[in-house]
């Protein structure tokens, strides 16, 4: 069932990958067609220069809240990773802690400005903003979900910042050191 569990959490991973890499593509490809129109052809280029904003707002949000993983975050970890183990699971609970408690203070207000924004529509391609925003609201309860998560994995004792060699050895972009002779 764990097993599964792991292979089916894998697979839903890189889909998100996978929808990442394609939001990057579309926004790659509106920047190329906005430099073609306004540089070259002198044309008017709203719509692509739009399309490029807008992937980039929901690549962003989406690639925070479903592709990047903890261990990829950029942190200002010095004290953190000088500390005991035990140390750093309480940081992680009481960070936690704030984060999911602000996101949750801040969840209805979010709900409702996204909701009420309906009623105004993008100027070129006329994409309804509640639409255009609705991924905060996706991304603010994948952040919920995920720090809830590893607080409880702190309670029960996993160590947040594994030491940096088991990390090298289990991180598939690390090369393997050279066999010793």
């Amino acid at each position: 069932m764990i097993e599964a569990a792991r292979k089916a959490a894998l697979w839903l991973h890189r889909v998100a990958e996978g929808l990442a890499a394609m939001m990057l593509a579309v926004m790659f490809g509106a920047f190329l067609v906005t430099i073609l129109f306004r540089y070259v052809l002198q044309w008017p280029s709203g719509k692509a220069a739009e399309l490029s904003s807008v992937m980039w707002v929901w690549l962003v949000l989406f690639g925070a809240a479903f592709v990047l993983r903890e261990r990829d975050e950029i942190r200002f970890d010095i004290v953190y990773g000088a500390v005991r183990p035990a140390v750093r699971r309480f940081f992680t609970v009481a960070i936690a802690t704030v984060v999911v408690g602000l996101f949750l203070l801040s969840l209805p207000a979010v709900w409702d400005y996204v909701t009420f924004m309906k009623v105004q529509r993008t100027a070129y391609l006329r994409i309804r903003f509640d639409w255009l925003y609705s991924i905060y609201v996706v991304f603010a309860v994948a952040i919920i979900a995920r720090y809830v998560w590893l607080a409880a994995r702190a309670v029960m004792g996993h160590d947040p910042l594994p030491p940096a060699s088991q990390d090298a050895r289990t991180d598939p972009w690390i090369p393997s050191p050279p066999p010793s002779w």
